[in-house]
C-alpha cells in the first residue's frame, strides 16, 4: 500500500469491481481506447492487475480517496509483456473515473508510483498513449517524463489505419 496526502494506492477488492466496470463502460473515459469494456472484461482486468501485484510486488493499484474511501480508478507500474514494442521494461499507467478528473489525482498517484519504482531500483519507467490523448500526455509531462519520439510505435493491438494506432512514448529515469 502506498499513501499520499489525498490517496491510497492498494490492492484490489471485490467492492472495486462495480465502480471499475462503470469507469470502463464510460465512453468518455475510454475515448482513447478502441471501445468501452464489457463488465466481464473489466472484472478480468481487475483480477489481472491484482495478479501482477501478487507476482511482482507492484502493479496497477486501485486508487482510493483517503477522505471518503471512494474508488477513483487505478495508477501504478506494470511489467510490459514480451510482445510489447517497448519490452522489456516497466510502464506507468493510470485510468481515472470521470468524476476524479481535473483534481490532480492521476499526477499525485503517478508521482507516488514513480517514487516506489525508483526505490525498488528501476532504471527507467516508460509511458505511452495514443498520439491524440493530450490529457494523458499532460500528466506525463507534469510528473517529469520526457517525450522519446524515437521510441514511438503503432500499437499492435489496434487495427491498421485506426486513429488510435499511433502511440507516443515518454520516459523517466531516477533523479540524480
Amino acid at each position: 500500500m502506498i499513501e499520499t496526502p489525498r490517496l491510497i494506492l492498494r490492492g484490489w477488492r471485490e467492492a472495486d469491481f462495480e465502480p471499475f466496470a462503470a469507469l470502463n463502460a464510460d465512453a468518455e473515459v475510454m475515448r482513447h481506447f478502441p471501445a468501452p469494456m464489457a463488465r466481464e472484461d473489466s472484472d478480468a482486468l481487475a483480477r489481472a492487475c491484482q495478479q501482477h501485484i501478487d507476482e511482482h510486488g507492484f502493479g496497477l493499484w486501485a486508487v482510493e480517496r483517503r477522505e471518503d474511501g471512494a474508488f477513483l480508478g487505478f495508477t501504478g507500474l506494470r511489467r510490459l509483456p514480451p510482445e510489447s514494442p517497448l519490452a522489456p521494461g516497466v510502464e506507468i499507467g493510470w485510468r481515472m473515473a470521470r468524476h476524479a478528473w481535473g483534481a490532480g489525482y492521476a499526477s499525485e498517484a503517478a508521482r507516488a508510483s514513480l517514487a516506489f519504482g525508483f526505490a525498488e531500483g528501476l532504471a527507467e519507467i516508460v509511458s505511452f498513449t495514443a498520439t491524440e490523448n493530450e490529457r494523458s500526455q499532460a500528466v506525463m509531462r507534469r510528473i517529469g517524463m520526457t517525450r522519446a519520439p524515437d521510441r514511438d510505435f503503432d500499437h499492435p493491438a489496434v487495427p491498421e489505419g485506426h486513429r488510435l494506432r499511433p502511440h507516443v512514448v515518454y520516459v523517466i529515469s531516477p533523479p540524480g
